[in-house]
């Protein structure tokens, strides 16, 4: 019988919610993550066989989709990350390899990434003290690869006033007080 226990990306059993003013940061643990990446003129069949299996459609350059829990976002030409309740999709790159079969390379990412929610009306207040991309401009479902206080990151307007922010699971100490440091920086 082993003891291990699962932790967060910071560190603990219990996901951190921060809420400084009028902003609220969110570590979100409960989500699998997979990414694929079609093979080599595999694209159209990829999208053929993720469409009849979940009714997924897979976004162009920037954008997101959402096909019933399940959200994918594109991250690279022929790349994207796909998202689910980990509770109902624990096995989410499996089952994604299943129905892609040849068309696609698909990787385990839940335990490379970490993902933390921005929410508040001060918002794109922090993400510009924070980054480079325009955050003011973007729409809700658009994602964009860029840098956050020098980590590499994905940032991902889920509405008006939330934005997720995925960056390397080994950073995220350094990704989570960059967002605090510049909230505290706004209250």
């Amino acid at each position: 019988m082993h003891k291990l226990a699962p932790l967060t990306p910071l560190g603990s059993d219990t996901p951190r919610v921060d809420t400084i003013g009028n902003l609220t940061v969110s570590e979100v643990t409960d989500q699998a993550l997979a990414s694929v990446a079609a093979r080599k003129d595999q694209e159209p069949a990829l999208r053929t066989a993720l469409a009849e299996a979940y009714k997924m459609e897979l976004p162009e350059v920037g954008g997101s989709s959402q096909a019933g829990v399940l959200s994918v976002f594109w991250t690279g030409p022929d790349q994207w990350m796909v998202s689910g309740p980990y509770d109902q999709h624990e096995l989410l790159a499996r089952d994604l390899k299943e129905v892609a079969g040849a068309t696609a390379s698909v990787v385990e990412q839940t335990d490379g990434w970490c993902r933390f929610d921005v929410a508040g009306p001060a918002l794109c207040d922090l993400f510009e003290r924070l980054s480079n991309a325009p955050v003011r401009n973007m729409k809700p479902e658009r994602v964009i690869r860029g840098t956050l206080e020098h980590l590499g990151v994905f940032l991902w307007r889920l509405d008006e006033d939330r934005m997720a922010v995925l960056g390397p699971r080994s950073s995220a100490a350094s990704l989570h007080h960059a967002l605090i440091s510049a909230a505290r920086s706004l209250a």
